[in-house]
């Protein structure tokens, strides 16, 4: 009888988070004829960026000095969080808990690479009138602005750029941060100046390890954990190769987007560790520095993902 009713609630349980499952079906949304714009995912970067403010820049950093108005608590996603307005009248989505480091600092790495990201910045100490008020935890601040737009989402198996290296690169890069939350709401179509841009948001779910829950082998469902967040000692601990064998890859993932990831080639990471190999040891702090990690962290945090760098580059040979 108990066994019947746990199968019961999976069986109700799988029902009703239907939407959440992983179907595997990999499929461009293009004509196979058509070239995609992959400029909409991603572009080579012209110069050296900073990975200290962000996409943003300074102009946009939020004044902690000055109160913010709460608007709404939001509950959606792993991390609590509010919708909070500035002195200026800007709106920002304020994200809290650890996710919070690990979504800043993935979030410069990816722009550093060329792929399109939303400002965000780590707020320290901040201070919330109205409900809520008083003193808050650090958070992640990422402001509505209001000359873009998210007009949609977009998903990992079905998109128009599933085939171009830009795409692959992407994947190699979240399997080099170890983000393991590939789920479609994490994924924005932004339309800013009559274009639209594909962007990975909320990457809180990176700078821990992948893990592979035993229920996910008979229901791989994107809404349950599947690792660990800004977790130093686990990011430590996770290879990146596990083996090589002609032109595949095998790597240390441990997940249910597998089916993604057997389509990485030799040459998808080398594409992606020779432009992390182009960031500078002072972008690397940058990165780290502007999600609050003290220094003796950050350097830790650099050091493995050089060491993941350093076997990407070793696939030339």
């Amino acid at each position: 009888m108990k066994f019947l009713n746990a199968s019961a609630v999976i069986l109700a349980f799988g029902v009703l988070s239907a939407g959440c499952v992983v179907s595997g079906k990999i499929q461009p949304t293009v004509d196979p004829a058509t070239t995609p714009d992959f400029s909409r995912l991603w572009e080579e970067p012209i110069a050296a960026r900073d990975l200290f403010h962000g996409p943003g820049g300074p102009e946009l950093i939020p004044d902690a000095a000055t109160p913010f108005t709460f608007i709404r608590s939001d509950r959606t996603g792993y991390s609590p969080g509010y919708d909070v307005r500035s002195a200026d009248g800007m709106e920002w989505s304020v994200k809290l808990g650890p996710e919070a480091q690990a979504e800043v600092a993935s979030s410069r790495i990816l722009w550093a690479l060329g792929y399109h990201q939303p400002p965000t910045y780590f707020v320290n100490r901040w201070t919330l009138r109205g409900d809520q008020a008083g003193l808050q935890p650090s958070g992640r601040f990422r402001p509505k602005l209001p000359d873009r737009e998210v007009i949609g989402e977009w998903d990992w198996y079905e998109n128009d750029f599933i085939d171009t290296q830009p795409f692959k690169g992407l994947v190699v890069a979240n399997l080099m941060l170890n983000n393991w939350d590939w789920k479609t709401s994490n994924n924005k179509i932004y339309a800013i100046d009559g274009e639209h841009f594909h962007v990975v948001q909320d990457l809180g779910a990176s700078l821990g390890k992948t893990s592979y829950p035993r229920v996910l082998s008979w229901l791989p469902m994107r809404g349950l954990g599947q690792g660990s967040r800004n977790d130093l000692e686990d990011f430590e601990e996770q290879g990146f190769i596990e083996r090589v064998d002609g032109d595949r890859v095998e790597f240390f993932y441990r997940g249910i987007h597998g089916r993604l990831v057997d389509r990485l080639s030799r040459a998808d990471v080398i594409w992606v560790a020779e432009r992390m190999a182009g960031i500078s040891d002072a972008q690397w702090d940058d990165a780290f520095r502007a999600a609050g990690y003290p220094e003796d962290q950050r350097r830790r945090y650099i050091t493995k993902i050089k060491s993941k760098i350093a076997e990407g580059l070793a696939l030339r040979t």
